[in-house]
């Protein structure tokens, strides 16, 4: 359930931009033939021509429709162009997508906190750049407004095609405007200087909606399309809601929309207004109560978060019709296939951005034989992330099987699996200064990949239990001379002493086999467990230990 957040105590200015049929500009770009022509992407499914998930705006003016599939668009279009989404392990490959994706982000992040909400909209915060702008060049005083600027639509504003300009300039003019509308007019300028560097860099065009904060910046981001921009100033943001359909609201498209339809008669977010925040409270309790009566206002305290890269990673198939999946034995083909393809992305998010999963979750849609229209789902189940394809997709099975014995409980019915999809979620960065110690026991020459890891997560409960620890070969630890110099102008010991605590630390490093706890082991030193991998730092208690040290360690994940 939605939960209302602090409103910040400053006025924001927040920009949602969304980009124009994305797949199909990628493609076009891809394919420069395709520009101007009536073309859709389809998904890999020859079922009926396949599932559509981009159409061209010359596509939808013959009536093409995403919920079409390849097929159907050719009997309304007959010209259209289907090109498929590359295919690998038998499935969709977006990573075509999510790159072309990572250019936008990457010019976007250059003017405020950038949010990278999926792979084709991101938001950003420019109260910064605004206020900048506000102080050094204001709009009044601009000699000339950027021309796309003036091609903006604000809310409010009558949208006579002869005139819309001129009253927009007027309005981005105005020296007699509030200070959050001001702020906003610098917003519309720095937006549509970003939209226009984007299309000379990328070649893509996106839409914008600007406001003060995320909720309502998003719900107009579309309403003018392709390559437009729409402002919501203070004054204008009762009118718009008022008539707003609860159901195009976000987090009000499924059972707490529908409640509000039902049990209270709302079918627009104008009539929230005729309820008090007690009474809404006494519906839907405290937090989304609140939530409710201040978004009927347009008050949303979510802030943008500074985030660049996924907070996930997931696969997923979907099994329609005939393709559905029947039993064990091809569920784990798939399977398979969905986690090695996270396996994959995970490990490149691990070698090239240094952050680290930690839950893996499977997700499946289900029907018993004779009942697939069954409202019980297939439940949801997840487990630590263990990193190494064959250690995924092992935990995935048990996860699935785990779930299906749920889904069936007492009843030995047969079954079909409609759509399975696996998840890396709660990932986190490795902090800096920080080194895995599997190099120790490797040797100091040695470059170990991160793919060569067995980690498990660091939140699994069996982290506390008692761990069975195997270096991987004998090898003593000797600091080298620089370190050992460093130690003796620090220390007040004796080199005697010096050398028996180095001799005693030694024996002990190079026992084949130890058991003991991670925690006694690393008994008062400065570490860290990030995902099963051990991170040693030098230690008061034991500063002969100044190299990496590696071993191997094994912990039964429990899943729950």
């Amino acid at each position: 359930m939605p939960v209302a957040r602090p409103e910040p105590q400053e006025p924001r200015v927040i920009a949602h931009v969304d980009m124009d049929c994305f797949y199909v500009q990628v493609e076009q770009r891809r394919n420069p033939a395709l520009r101007g022509q009536p073309t859709a992407v389809v998904q890999y499914n020859d079922w009926k021509g396949g599932g559509l998930i981009a159409v061209s705006y010359e596509a939808r003016k013959f009536g093409v429709k995403r919920s079409m599939r390849g097929d159907e668009a050719k009997m309304v279009c007959p010209s259209i162009h289907l090109v498929q989404v590359p295919v690998a392990r038998d499935k969709a490959d977006l990573n075509v997508y999510r790159s072309a994706g990572s250019e936008v982000v990457a010019i976007l992040a250059t003017k405020g906190k950038c949010e990278r909400a999926s792979i084709d909209e991101v938001y950003l915060d420019l109260t910064d750049a605004a206020k900048e702008m506000l102080l050094e060049s204001p709009p009044e005083l601009s000699e000339l407004i950027f021309e796309e600027a003036t091609k903006s639509n604000i809310l409010g504003i009558p949208s006579d095609v002869n005139n819309r300009e001129d009253s927009v300039r007027a309005w981005l003019y105005r020296d007699d405007a509030d200070y959050q509308d001001k702020l906003l007019s610098c917003g519309a300028i720095i937006v549509a200087q970003l939209r226009i560097k984007v299309l000379e860099e990328t070649q893509f065009t996106c839409s914008a909606g600007i406001a003060h904060n995320k909720m309502l910046a998003k719900l107009v981001s579309g309403m003018h399309k392709p390559a437009q921009q729409t402002v919501v100033p203070s004054a204008a943001i009762q009118d718009f809601l008022v008539s707003l359909p609860v159901k195009k609201m976000k987090q009000l498209g499924g059972k707490l929309g529908s409640s509000l339809q039902d049990d209270l008669g709302v079918k627009t977010v104008g009539d929230l207004l005729n309820f008090t925040e007690e009474k809404l409270q006494e519906f839907y309790g405290v937090n989304t109560g609140t939530w409710l009566w201040k978004i009927a206002r347009g008050i949303s305290g979510e802030e943008v978060e500074d985030r660049l890269l996924p907070k996930s990673h997931g696969c997923g198939k979907t099994f329609p019709g005939p393709k559905a999946l029947k039993n064990n034995a091809s569920v784990k083909t798939w399977l398979d296939r969905l986690c090695e393809e996270l396996s994959e992305r995970i490990q490149s998010d691990l070698n090239q951005n240094k952050r680290i999963a930690q839950t893996l979750t499977l997700h499946a849609r289900a029907c018993k034989e004779n009942e697939c229209d069954s409202i019980k789902k297939f439940p949801s189940k997840s487990c630590p992330l263990r990193y190494g394809t064959g250690k995924i997709q092992e935990d995935a099975m048990k996860l699935f099987e785990s779930g299906l014995h749920d889904f069936l409980g007492s009843q030995n019915t047969k079954w079909n699996i409609t759509s399975l999809s696996v998840a890396a979620s709660k990932i986190f960065d490795i902090p800096s200064g920080t080194s895995s110690i599997l190099r120790y026991i490797k040797g100091p020459n040695s470059t170990v990949s991160p793919a060569n890891l067995d980690p498990p997560v660091p939140e699994d409960p069996s982290l506390g239990k008692k761990l069975h620890i195997t270096p991987n070969h004998q090898e003593h630890c000797e600091p080298s001379s620089s370190e050992k110099e460093e130690h003796e102008n620090n220390s007040n010991l004796s080199k005697q002493h010096q050398a028996k605590k180095e001799k005693r630390v030694s024996k002990k490093l190079t026992e084949v086999k130890v058991r003991c706890s991670i925690p006694h082991w690393i008994h008062e030193s400065k570490s860290l467990i990030p995902c099963g991998l051990l991170f040693l730092e030098q230690s008061a208690t034991c500063p002969s230990i100044l190299e990496p040290i590696s071993i191997r360690f094994k912990v039964h994940n429990s899943v729950w």
